[in-house]
This record gives structure tokens, C-alpha cells and sequence, in this order.
């Protein structure tokens, strides 16, 4: 499984979906999720926290165009979301009470598999369907 940073370096070819606002979002995703992944002792906090401010607002604005949309996946892909913002929440909670070690294995591990698919199927269904919307 690449890394986020990775990811990133081939974001055009990979990830891609053809929605500039998903595309824009995702692109941020990964930038955060490489910071994190890179910073060291309190900075790391700070930066898992901004990972996760971020992925809230993403998945809010995301889950308010599939609403607006009337995208027949809306309850699964929320789901998918509701999981990965729970995951999230339960490391922050370690993270700010300074156990940061499996938030840190999670991000470099678990996250970069997630995004992977729910971007290669979910988010990209979801760019079809806003397309087809006009």
C-alpha cells in the first residue's frame, strides 16, 4: 500500500475524480495527512488535529452536495464517513491525553488504505453522479 505521501506525488493519476471541488478537498486531505505523518512530538497533536477539523468539513460539504443531489448511495457513503470520523475522534482522545503511537501507526497505516479505496470507488461514484447532475 503506497504512502499518503505517495498518494499525493501521484494524486493526477490515481486519485483523480474530475469534480475540482472533491479533487481540490482530497488534494488538502493528503497535504494534512503528510504533515501529520511527519511531525514530531506536540506539533503531531496539532497536526492530527487539523487533519481531523479538516476531514469533518469535507465530509459535511461532501455528504451536503450528495443531499442536494438526491445521490441514491448517500446513507452508505455517509456511513463510510460516520466510521472513519469515530476512528478519528477515539485517537484524537489519545492523541490529546499524549499517547500518540497508535494514532500515528493508524495514520500511516490504516488511513492511506481507507482513502484509497473510498476515493477510488465511493468518491469517484459520486463525481459521476454530480456530473450526470450538470
Amino acid at each position: 500500500m503506497p504512502t499518503s505521501q505517495d498518494m499525493l506525488a501521484r494524486f493526477d493519476t490515481l486519485y483523480a475524480v474530475g469534480d475540482a471541488t472533491i479533487d481540490h478537498t482530497h488534494r488538502e486531505f493528503l497535504e494534512l495527512c503528510v504533515a501529520a505523518g511527519e511531525a514530531e512530538g506536540a506539533a503531531f497533536a496539532a497536526q492530527f488535529h487539523a487533519l481531523f477539523a479538516h476531514t469533518q468539513a469535507h465530509f459535511a460539504d461532501e455528504e451536503a452536495r450528495m443531499q442536494a443531489s438526491a445521490y441514491p448511495a448517500l446513507g452508505e457513503h455517509r456511513a463510510h464517513h460516520r466510521n472513519l470520523l469515530g476512528d478519528m475522534d477515539r485517537l484524537g482522545q489519545r492523541v490529546a491525553a499524549g499517547r500518540s503511537a497508535m494514532a500515528r501507526a493508524w495514520l500511516n497505516d490504516n488511513l492511506p488504505q481507507w482513502f484509497d479505496l473510498h476515493a477510488r470507488t465511493m468518491d469517484s461514484a459520486l463525481a459521476v453522479h454530480l456530473r450526470q447532475q450538470g
